[in-house]
């Protein structure tokens, strides 16, 4: 009897333990719902994510109706290009016969895809230089899907500004903005056709300016951006947070062809100067020093015997050129043009292209240690057109540019490389690895002095090469990867 008492009230116990537990977890889950009820976003929180969505709309709404849509059409020549060549070649035909499954078209037409802004309203469009280069037809399509023929008016390869028009009147202008006054951080947004996706947008920040060493154009003062833009956004708009023309989307770095993370806009001070040229004249006048530049590195300076930290290193003189006419000399630093500070080549280059043509304005740099002031007539910036013949150096040396192929500085090489205007020479084609320069230059660098003596072609190197003696050092001025540098030839290889 007691044992079965025993086993009620143990039985007893167990239910209620059980029922005790099962109240304990209602009642937790309870407070858990309640919990998890309660954690809700902030009426600040949403207040300035609403404002800043609302915000952010607005300016693509204000914005999007500017923006435009081109494609293009271009007749391709397969003789043009390395691999028609290489199909049209009789050793090639030898074995394949002319309808070979390698067959290439002698033409075809190719087309492309970019963007471009509105700036006036009877049908004025700015884009990029390299969206319409050599092309036979532009098409443009505005935001409301209306199409229209469109013709160059100008374009500038050395910024990759180029303005087009339309025969259209009343259109929607975007603002012009004031790029001088971009900030590290602020708020950007991108508007363009990437991949001929009309009219899309995207966000991101400044993330430096003043970009320059790109290798993108001869002039570069880039903003550059985190905002995603890909293939078909060039030419498009790049605004600030007041719905204005910051900057046109230029070019992305990558290294699979898409976006990743980096890309560059040509501010729209530079953009403004450009089209209002473009479109008052159909070209760009610059203005022109005469001078080879290059920054001043700790090493210079002390080379020369400089004691500043800021300026502009003059590497060469253009004979006959405004700054020699002023008595300006090689090896001179700048330190100051027109009342403004020359702290990099970036900012001097830019500070002259945009001098007119005939302004006698005030120059000042640093010569042995003092501060000489001169008065420069600025000139006008030649368009270089080399018509000399690709033709190599045949010439055989005994000297340390033995083994050194060279040959002249063409068109053709010119715009193969991308090489700026301003460069010019001879191009190294060739080292054999028995030369001493062999560890000292490399395959398209350009030489331009050879012992501070200035070389211009074939003939002038052959001239002065062959005068130099078997164990003479030699001291070269050359221009490899967007900068001018001396290297010297001792025969230690």
């Amino acid at each position: 009897m007691f044992n079965g008492k025993k086993t009620i009230v143990g039985v007893m116990l167990i239910v209620c333990g059980l029922i005790a537990g099962l109240v304990i977890a209602s009642n937790f889950n309870i407070q858990n719902q309640s919990s998890a009820q309660a954690k809700e976003v902030s009426p600040q929180s949403r207040d300035v994510l609403v404002q800043l969505s609302n915000a952010m709309a607005e300016v693509a709404d204000v914005v999007k109706p500017s923006v435009v849509n081109i494609s293009t059409q271009k007749t391709v020549d397969t003789k043009d290009n390395q691999m028609g060549r290489f199909f049209d070649d009789p050793m090639f035909k030898k074995f394949f016969g002319d309808e070979s499954p390698f067959h290439m078209p002698k033409k075809y037409e190719s087309r492309a895809l970019g963007s471009g802004v509105i700036i006036k309203e009877d049908g004025y469009i700015v884009t990029n230089s390299h969206v319409v280069k050599d092309v036979d037809e532009i098409k443009v399509i505005l935001a409301d899907k209306t199409e229209y023929k469109g013709k160059i008016i100008g374009a500038d390869p050395k910024t990759d500004v180029a303005v087009i028009k339309i025969e259209a009147h009343g259109l929607p202008v975007i603002k012009m903005g004031d790029s001088g006054k971009m900030r590290v951080g602020e708020i950007v947004i991108a508007v363009g056709n990437p991949f001929g996706l009309n009219q899309t947008v995207t966000m991101g920040i400044v993330s430096a300016v003043g970009r320059s060493e790109v290798g993108i154009a001869d002039y570069e003062d880039f903003i550059q951006i985190d905002a995603p833009i890909n293939p078909g956004n060039s030419g498009g708009a790049l605004v600030n947070a007041n719905g204005e023309l910051a900057g046109i989307n230029t070019a992305i770095f990558s290294t699979s062809g898409g976006y990743q993370g980096i890309g560059f806009a040509i501010p729209s001070s530079m953009v403004k100067s450009v089209m209002d040229k473009l479109i008052k004249s159909g070209k760009v006048i610059r203005g022109w020093l005469g001078v080879n530049i290059q920054p001043l590195t700790p090493e210079l300076a002390k080379s020369f015997g400089l004691k500043e930290k800021d300026g502009v290193l003059i590497a060469d003189i253009v004979e006959g050129g405004p700054a020699e006419k002023a008595g300006i000399k090689r090896g001179d630093l700048i330190v100051s043009f027109d009342g403004k500070d020359a702290s990099n080549t970036r900012q001097l280059r830019n500070l002259v292209a945009n001098t007119p043509p005939g302004a006698t304005l005030d120059l000042k740099v640093i010569r042995d240690g003092k501060e000489v002031a001169f008065k420069v007539k600025v000139g006008e910036l030649p368009d270089i057109k080399q018509a000399a013949a690709e033709t190599p150096s045949s010439t055989e040396f005994s000297n340390r540019l033995k083994g050194v192929s060279v040959q002249d500085l063409t068109a053709s090489i010119r715009e193969r490389f991308n090489f700026p205007s301003k460069v010019s020479g001879v191009i190294v084609t060739n080292i054999a690895d028995d030369s001493a320069a062999f560890n000292v230059l490399k395959q398209s660098d350009i030489i331009q002095e050879v012992n501070r003596k200035r070389v211009n072609n074939v003939r002038e190197y052959d001239s002065i090469v062959s005068a130099i003696k078997a164990e003479e050092d030699i001291l070269l001025l050359v221009y490899r990867g967007s900068a001018y540098s001396y290297v010297t030839i001792t025969g230690k290889k």
